[in-house]
């Protein structure tokens, strides 16, 4: 095995993270450094140059700034509040029942808008300061908000299976959208039970039943941002449009959505359509380094000698598993998800297809092992965005979180552990 390219990659990239280099160009340049190791310097900063380039070159990828943009239209459409207002009559009443509508509300948010800083933001700002008035603490009511935000990746329509489905080599995004939905349900389950528990051990405030004519009204005033799941997902599975043209229907759906809400005006879009395209733009750029990253993997055949590694230490496919969801809880803690999904699909996916595993079930395996690496400093964007929403600190965030952490890895093990959990859905719809 040829170490020398391996440990420039990645000495360079953790070395470049440590200076507080952005994540993109860390990408960008030790795949250049990588090159060096093997060709001149021209060709190697051409190579790359062109691989960001032709990386973005996918019809597909369309769809991620679209979903953006639909996202940050129902962020900004009123959305959120209704979301909530019909969670709290489903779970207010049960122990840790605000912790509980922040969970549902954002399991559904995540699922609308596509997008966990989305998610965390919206149940962050409104649901944090009430949590507050009742009792809860700041760093629980941070902590649940942060573990719950990440859900909305797993469970549809989500951009980073979109990415998958592109490093995978086409899997398919009807089914990879249809097998989110229960692995994503499950996490939320999970956390909710972690989340009642602790907040029955410290005696936080229980809301009171609701009724069925209260739970009813919620629900009405709630379909019509809940229908959009039916029609874009609906669409996709049936064949009616495909996963980018679903995108462009959901921005025209969460337009006229938030028109007929009056939550947005014809003044506010330029501000919208600014922000998208400002997430768009960093989206892509980690996209596009990534992808040049992931060729020169490739050139120097790191993909292929790491495949034989894992495979001369055990055929054995739960050791595998589990050795692969030890390294991909890593590599979360120090890399987004989007390049992480771009650098190691095609690293670990030639593994795991050895020993008979479906890439749509080690697709959503990857997904939610790396939402973890999310809420976990020092990289997780959604730890960061919901630590500074409930202006509080890292430190004393860990302690309610841990249990929260643990809750998701359960989860994780038995989906890694059931195929089925992941591919009961798509095998209904033949996919």
């Amino acid at each position: 095995m040829e170490y020398l390219p391996i440990l420039v990659l990645v000495l360079s990239f953790v070395v470049l993270l440590a200076i507080g280099t952005p994540v993109a160009w860390s990408i960008a340049i030790s795949s250049v450094l990588t090159m060096l190791v093997s060709i001149p310097v021209l060709p190697a900063f051409t190579t790359v140059s062109q691989r960001i380039g032709t990386g973005l070159d996918s019809f597909a990828l369309l769809a991620i700034p679209l979903f953006i943009l639909s996202g940050e239209l129902m962020n900004k459409g009123g959305i959120a509040h209704r979301l909530i207002a019909f969670a709290k009559t489903l779970v207010g009443a049960l122990p840790g029942g605000l912790a509980l509508i922040n969970i549902v509300s954002a399991m559904l948010m995540g699922a609308i808008a596509g997008s966990s800083m989305a998610a965390a933001s919206a149940m962050g700002s409104i649901l944090g300061p009430e949590m507050e008035r009742e009792g809860y603490s700041r760093e629980f009511g941070a902590a649940v908000n942060i573990t719950a935000a990440t859900t909305g990746l797993v469970i549809p329509p989500s951009n980073v299976l979109i990415v998958y489905s592109l490093a995978s080599g086409g899997a398919s995004i009807a089914a990879l959208f249809l097998a989110g939905y229960i692995p994503g349900i499950l996490t939320g389950l999970f956390l909710m039970i972690v989340a009642s528990f602790w907040a029955k051990k410290k005696g936080y405030k229980v809301g009171e039943r609701s009724s069925f004519k209260q739970i009813f009204k919620t629900f009405v005033d709630a379909l019509p941002s809940l229908f959009m799941l039916v029609v874009v997902i609906g669409g996709i599975v049936v064949g009616v449009f495909t996963a980018t043209e679903a995108s462009a229907i959901a921005v025209l759906y969460s337009l006229l959505l938030g028109l007929f809400y009056k939550e947005i005006s014809f003044d506010r879009l330029p501000k919208i359509l600014l922000d998208s395209t400002s997430t768009t733009a960093i989206v892509m750029l980690l996209i596009g380094a990534s992808m040049s990253m992931s060729w020169a993997l490739s050139y120097e055949n790191i993909p292929q000698e790491i495949s034989s590694g894992l495979l001369g230490i055990s055929d054995n496919k739960i050791v595998i598993l589990l050795i692969i969801n030890l390294l991909l809880l890593f590599v979360g803690i120090f890399m987004d998800m989007t390049p992480a999904v771009l650098i190691f699909t095609p690293i670990f996916l030639p593994v795991v297809t050895k020993l008979g595993l479906d890439p749509v079930h080690f697709g959503i395996i990857m997904v939610l092992n790396l939402c973890i690496g999310l809420c976990t400093p020092p990289v997780g964007s959604v730890l960061f965005v919901g630590v500074g929403i409930a202006n509080t600190t890292i430190e004393k965030v860990i302690k309610p979180l841990f249990p929260l952490f643990i809750a998701m890895i359960i989860a994780l093990l038995l989906v890694t552990y059931i195929p089925q959990l992941s591919l009961w859905l798509p095998s209904l719809f033949d996919l």
